[in-house]
């Protein structure tokens, strides 16, 4: 995400280290120049002024010029305000001491909020709730039957009805999860294509009617000011209390997640990262200021690995290197528990500097092909790869619809990375210690 902006600011503080000393003059010249890269990533104009106004207030005095290295004092300066802009952290659901929460979707079509209403109940159910979603989306053709979906591949209940008015749906939902006992009702509530005074009078009938606990309002990352134009309109009608940010995939421009917050004083909640119904993060302004500024976002990663990757297997896969027994079914596992975290080009963005542009040369696909020419052989041929004969390579490029040369180069691959295993055991200290200590 924000990889534009990434960019654009990478080059600015490019330029000022390469200034050596810097002078009030040339850290105003590189922050017209951040400011600039603001503005084309669609931030809010009145945002961006506070920002710079802040950051040169801060950046351009005596204890920046004279360090030794300036240019670094001013990205931790960018960086710490971005995470003001954007801060502070805040998760947290207050939960009703009594009967359900609910929590009342809002937001413009095209935004994902229907697919964002599942995935928060999806993240819910993971953390041990017992959510319902109910269908109040009357307005757009197939948002009752994409929520019911969403519901049925994840184990979700889903309270619908074939027709009536939101209002009298979101009631009647919230008296069924009652009688079933969910603690969690989310409400999927109408969207439009533009703020209209009918839709607003709607919403405002729901959230007088059902009197939700919490209320977050969708807003498309890709979107820019009119996004964040919307998020001010809806709270000004609604009074949210959060907002989730979607669609950050993508490069997106970032306008809305650096706005919104300072546009409308409510905090971000989340951020939709991906497709699959686990692709819902909770935000955390620190790491989004490490990302936009090329500094990577480590621990999210780990925790990605964390709640994705069997631990016992990975144990059994650091002992089989160890002992120099890996084979391509190891190396196939391996690659189902990575899938499991998500695109791999977006888990290298979230490494820092060189390392997460290599995300650029990165081919989904081959992944894809790696792993259905593994899947084309036999479990002997998995474990012992240097059996495999012409004959047998071609049964194999046949069985999964790839070239044989894709093959010989799969084959290939995992033959260097196997000395080259080999030779990090071997190694004195740095990487080569850390694999003598396996399994210690």
């Amino acid at each position: 995400m924000f990889e534009s902006l990434t960019e654009s600011l990478g080059n600015v503080f490019r330029k000022l280290a390469g200034r050596g000393r810097l002078t009030e003059k040339n850290i105003e010249e590189g922050l017209r120049e951040v400011r600039t890269a603001l503005l084309a990533a669609d931030v809010n104009y009145k945002v961006v002024k506070e920002f710079i106004d802040r950051v040169t207030k801060k950046a351009v005095g005596q204890d920046v010029i004279k360090t030794i290295r300036p240019a670094e004092q001013i990205v931790k300066i960018v960086h710490d305000e971005l995470c003001e802009l954007m801060g502070p952290v805040d998760h947290d659901i207050p939960w009703a001491p009594k009967g359900p929460t609910v929590i009342m979707m809002v937001g413009l079509q095209g935004s994902g909020k229907t697919t964002t209403t599942g995935k928060l109940a999806k993240h819910l159910q993971k953390r041990g709730k017992k959510p319902l979603l109910v269908a109040a989306d009357m307005i757009r053709p197939a948002a009752v039957e994409q929520l019911k979906t969403l519901g049925a591949a994840n184990d979700i209940p889903v309270y619908a009805e074939a027709a009536g008015r939101p209002v009298k749906i979101c009631d009647r939902g919230i008296k069924h999860a009652e009688e079933k006992g969910h603690d969690v009702v989310v409400l999927d509530t109408q969207g439009r294509l533009h703020i209209d005074q009918e839709m607003m009078n709607e919403l405002k009938e729901i959230k007088e009617k059902v009197k939700p606990h919490q209320i977050y309002f969708v807003i498309d990352g890709a979107s820019g000011q009119d996004a964040v134009n919307s998020a001010r309109q809806f709270n000004d009608t609604l009074s949210v209390d959060g907002i989730i940010v979607t669609k950050l995939d993508g490069d997106a421009r970032a306008g809305a997640t650096l706005s919104c917050k300072a546009v409308t004083g409510k905090p971000i909640k989340f951020l939709g990262v991906g497709e699959k119904m686990e692709n819902l993060e909770e935000f955390h302004p620190e790491r989004m200021a490490g990302r936009i500024l090329g500094m990577g976002d480590v621990v999210s990663l780990v925790e990605k690995a964390q709640e994705a990757i069997d631990q016992e297997q990975a144990a059994k896969f650091r002992d089989k290197i160890k002992k120099d027994e890996l084979n391509l079914a190891d190396f196939l596992a391996q690659l189902q528990q990575m899938k499991k975290m998500g695109p791999i080009k977006g888990l290298m963005k979230m490494l820092p500097g060189p390392l997460a542009d290599m995300a650029g040369e990165i081919d989904e696909n081959e992944v894809k092909h790696a792993e259905a020419i593994i899947q084309s052989m036999t479990p002997q041929e998995r474990e012992s790869p240097e059996i495999l004969s012409g004959g047998r390579k071609q049964r194999i490029a046949k069985g999964c619809g790839r070239p044989v040369q894709e093959v010989n180069s799969l084959l290939k691959q995992f033959d260097d990375a196997r000395k080259m295993l080999r030779q990090l055991k071997k190694g004195k200290g740095g990487l080569g210690a850390l694999f003598q200590g396996f399994g210690r």
